[in-house]
């Protein structure tokens, strides 16, 4: 079983940057696609950015241009560097993981807990 811990959110003035890490623990699996959402109070919640286990890249119209993600495929980890942030970007992040166990052919998906970012304007 994969669980993912992230870390790295808290309160920031407009303007300002936060770079969130998660990363996945277990034992016996693979990691493909990872990436992040995020969910606003009252609001669904919305793909941010992804990444494949070969680097390939995509983000939401919303963050393109100051968000970053990025992974250590060895550490089996995944962050997300946010710059110029804005007060809509306040919300709670979510990282996701799909991973695949040993000796299995299903391919599965798992989420964090969350973590807080707050954007002060």
């Amino acid at each position: 079983q994969v669980r993912l811990v992230e870390s790295g959110g808290g309160l920031v003035q407009a303007g300002g940057s936060l770079r969130l890490s998660c990363a996945a623990s277990g034992s016996r699996f693979t990691i493909n696609g990872m990436g992040w959402a995020r969910q606003a109070p009252g609001e669904q919640r919305e793909l941010v950015a992804t990444i494949t286990s070969g680097g390939g890249t995509s983000y939401a119209d919303s963050v393109k241009g100051r968000f970053t993600i990025s992974r250590d495929n060895a550490q089996n980890t995944v962050y997300l560097q946010m710059n110029s942030l804005k007060p809509e970007d306040t919300a709670v992040y979510y990282c996701s993981a799909d991973y695949r166990a040993y000796f299995s052919a299903s391919i599965r998906t798992v989420w964090g807990q969350g973590t807080q970012v707050t954007v002060s304007s």
